[in-house]
C-alpha cells in the first residue's frame, strides 16, 4: 500500500547509470535556480521606495542612483560568482570557498547561514505567494497557513521526483513571469517616451530634499539589495548541470545577472517615473501594472503570473540546500544521511527535511513571515561578504596570470556586502538580532557532530598494534513467554550454533505460574536448563536486563560472549502488529546498549 503510494506520488525507481539523464540544460536550469532572484523584482524596489518615503515622495528620485548601486553590487557578485564556479566546480559556494581560504569556522558561517536561509526562502516564498492569494480571495485569509503548507508539500512531492521533472514543469510560469514584466515595462517605457504619462508626476532628478542623510541612503541601498537574495544558488548548484557544469553553469549565471538587472533597473525607474508610493494594500508592481494597462487582461496576468514566482521562488531552496548539505556531510558536520540519493536520484533526505523545517516555520510564524525577511537578507549577505573575502585571499596567496582584476572585483563585492549586512544590523538590529545567538549554536552543533564522527572513526580504525583478545566460547539466552512454536524455532536455532550453554529464561508475575511453567518445561525441553524469575512490579524488562547483566559479568572473566535469543512472531499483515505486545521490541532496545551482549530476533512468520 504504502510502496504504491510512493510510486504514484514520486515516480518508478532510477538506476544509478540514469543519473545523467536528471542533470539540467541552462534553460531549465536558469528557471529553477533563478526563481529566488527574479522574483524579488516584486519586492525589492518597493523596499528602497519604503525607506524613502520617510523624506517624502520627492525623495523618490534618490532611488536612480540607489538601483545603480544595487546593480554595481549584483555585477561584483556576478562576476565573484562566475569565478567560484570555474575555481569550485563540484559545488558548494560561499560554504567551500570561505572553508579553504579563511578557515573552518569561517566555512560554518557561511554554511550554516545558508542553510537557514534556504529554509526562509522556502517560509517566506510561499507565504508571499499565499498573501497573494488570499488579497485576491479575501475569504480563503483564514486558511493561509494551510494553503502554505499543501504548496510547501507540493514543492516538496515535485523535487523528490526529481530535478528534471521539477524544472520541466517550474520552467514555465518562472519565463511567464518574466515575460510579462517585459511586457509591462516595455509599455511603460513606450508610454514615457511617447508622453502619455505627464512628466509633472515626479521630482526631477536632482531635487533639494531636507532631512537627507547618508545613513538613510545606505539604509534604502541595503534594502533594495534584498532582491539580490538566491544570486548565489547557481554556484551551489553546479552538480545538477549537464557536462560542461561549470561552463554551462557560468553562463546560466551571467543570464540570469543579466535578466534581474533589466527587470529591476525598469521597475525602480516606472515607480520613479509614476511616482508610484508604496502602500500596505497594494504592491509597487501592481500600481503600476494598473497604472500601465488599467484592471483589464494583462493586469491580472501581471498579477498571476507574479504570485506564482513567489510561490515557486522556494524551490530555489529546494535546489540548493541538499547540495549544500551534501557538501557539508562530506566534511562530517552533518548527518551523513544527507549524502544519501532516493528512488529518483535526488538527495531525497535534504529534500524532506527541508519541507518538514519550512512547514514549521510556517506554523510558528502563522504564515505571516515578512518581519523575517531582513533575517532572511543577512543569511544571504553574510555568506556573500565570507565568499568574497575568500576569493580575495586566493588571489592574493595563488597569484594566477590575471589576478588583479579579479582581486578587484571580489574587493568591490566584499566590501559592498560587508556594507549592506552592517546596515541591516544597525537599522533593522530587532529583527536579526537572533542571528546572533543560532550562528553560534549551529557552528557548535557542527563540531560536536564532526567529533562524534571523528570519535567513531577512531575506535572502528583497525591498529597493527591492537591486541586481539579471543572469544573462548558463547552463552546464549532464550527469553521465553511461553510454549509455543515461536520459542521451539528459536531453541532450534540456538541449538544449531556451538553454544556451551543455552539458558531459557521466563518471567512470571504469579508464583503459582513460575511453577507451573517449570513443570511443563521439564516435559518438554530437558535438556535446555531453564531460570525463571518473579517480577514484583510486572516488568519483563527490569529482571531480564539485571540477569543478563549478571551471566555478562560471569562470562566476561572466561572471555565469554553472551548472546539473547529474541523470538518473535511477524504477523501476516503488517497492520496487525499493533494488536500485540511488542515485549521483543523492547527488549531488543534496552539490551542492545548493553557492552559485549550480542542481540540476535529469529522470527516466526504467520501463515494466516
Amino acid at each position: 500500500m504504502f510502496s504504491a503510494i510512493k510510486r504514484f506520488l514520486i515516480g518508478r525507481p532510477l538506476k544509478s547509470t540514469e543519473l545523467g539523464e536528471q542533470k539540467l540544460n541552462k534553460t531549465k536550469a536558469l528557471a529553477i535556480l533563478s526563481s529566488d532572484a527574479l522574483s524579488s523584482v516584486a519586492y525589492g524596489p518597493e523596499q528602497i521606495l519604503i525607506v524613502l518615503v520617510t523624506l517624502g515622495t520627492a525623495a523618490f528620485w534618490y532611488s536612480l542612483p540607489i538601483a545603480v548601486g544595487v546593480l554595481i553590487l549584483l555585477t561584483a557578485l556576478i562576476f565573484s560568482y562566475r569565478q567560484i564556479i570555474f575555481a569550485y566546480p563540484h559545488g558548494g559556494g560561499a560554504y567551500v570557498v570561505s572553508k579553504n581560504n579563511l578557515g573552518t569556522n569561517a566555512g560554518l558561517v557561511a554554511g550554516g547561514s545558508l542553510l537557514v536561509d534556504y529554509i526562509l526562502t522556502v517560509a517566506v516564498s510561499v507565504s508571499a505567494g499565499t498573501d497573494a492569494i488570499t488579497s485576491a480571495f479575501p475569504s480563503l485569509h483564514a486558511h493561509t497557513v494551510g494553503i502554505a503548507i499543501i504548496f510547501v508539500i507540493f514543492l516538496t512531492i515535485l523535487n523528490l521526483r526529481g530535478v528534471t521533472e521539477s524544472a520541466s514543469i517550474l520552467a514555465y510560469p518562472v519565463y511567464l513571469f518574466v515575460l510579462a514584466l517585459f511586457i509591462l515595462i516595455a509599455v511603460g517605457l513606450y508610454k514615457v517616451a511617447t508622453g502619455a504619462v505627464p512628466p509633472d508626476l515626479h521630482a526631477p532628478i536632482g531635487t533639494p530634499i531636507a532631512g537627507v542623510s547618508l545613513f538613510i541612503l545606505l539604509r534604502a541601498f541595503a534594502s533594495g539589495s534584498s532582491a539580490l537574495t538566491g544570486v548565489e544558488a547557481i554556484s551551489n548548484a553546479i552538480p545538477n548541470f549537464k557536462d560542461p557544469a561549470p561552463k554551462n553553469a557560468a553562463k546560466t549565471l551571467l543570464m540570469m545577472g543579466g535578466l534581474l538587472a533589466l527587470l529591476f533597473t525598469g521597475i525602480v525607474y516606472l515607480a520613479y517615473y509614476y511616482a508610484i508610493v508604496p502602500n500596505a494594500e497594494e504592491t509597487v508592481v501592481s500600481q503600476i501594472a494598473d497604472k500601465t494597462f488599467g484592471r483589464g487582461f494583462m493586469y491580472f496576468f501581471i498579477q498571476g503570473t507574479t504570485a506564482l514566482i513567489l510561490v515557486l521562488a522556494a524551490n530555489t531552496g529546494y535546489s540548493a540546500f541538499p547540495l549544500l548539505a551534501v557538501n557539508l556531510a562530506k566534511d562530517k558536520f552533518i548527518p551523513r544521511m544527507f549524502l544519501i540519493r532516493g528512488d529518483r536520484l535526488g538527495y531525497s533526505n535534504g529534500i524532506i527535511i527541508l519541507g518538514l523545517a519550512a512547514i514549521i516555520l510556517i506554523v510558528a510564524f502563522q504564515a505571516q513571515t515578512e518581519h523575517l525577511i531582513p533575517l532572511y537578507a543577512v543569511g544571504v549577505f553574510l555568506p556573500f561578504t565570507l565568499s568574497q573575502s575568500g576569493m580575495m585571499v586566493k588571489w592574493l596567496k595563488e597569484k594566477p596570470e590575471g589576478w588583479v582584476p579579479k582581486f578587484i572585483i571580489n574587493t568591490t563585492g566584499a566590501l559592498i556586502s560587508l556594507i549592506v549586512t552592517l546596515m541591516f544590523f544597525l537599522t533593522k538590529f530587532q529583527q536579526v538580532w537572533s542571528i546572533l545567538i543560532f550562528l553560534p549554536i549551529i557552528i557548535f552543533l557542527f563540531h560536536r557532530i564532526r567529533k562524534h564522527y571523528d570519535a567513531v572513526g577512531e575506535q572502528l580504525r583497525i591498529a597493527a598494534e591492537q591486541p586481539h583478545v579471543p572469544i573462548e566460547g558463547n552463552v546464549i539466552i532464550v527469553p521465553v513467554a511461553g510454549i509455543t512454536q515461536v520459542v521451539e524455532n528459536s531453541l532450534n536455532y540456538a541449538k544449531s550454533l556451538s553454544a556451551d550453554q543455552i539458558i531459557a529464561v521466563y518471567v512470571g508475575f504469579e508464583r503459582e505460574e513460575e511453577k507451573a511453567f517449570e513443570e511443563k518445561w521439564k516435559k518438554w525441553q530437558p535438556d535446555v536448563r531453564l531460570v525463571t524469575l518473579y517480577s514484583h512490579y510486572r516488568s519483563i524488562i527490569q529482571p531480564l536486563t539485571k540477569f543478563v547483566d549478571t551471566v555478562e559479568h560471569k562470562a566476561s572473566q572466561h572471555n565469554y560472549r553472551v548472546t539473547v535469543i529474541i523470538p518473535q512472531f511477524i504477523p501476516k499483515r503488517s497492520w496487525e502488529n499493533i494488536l500485540h505486545n511488542q515485549s521483543s521490541l523492547l527488549i531488543r532496545s534496552f539490551l542492545l546498549y548493553r557492552r559485549n551482549v550480542i542481540v540476535s530476533t529469529v522470527p516466526y512468520h504467520l501463515k494466516k
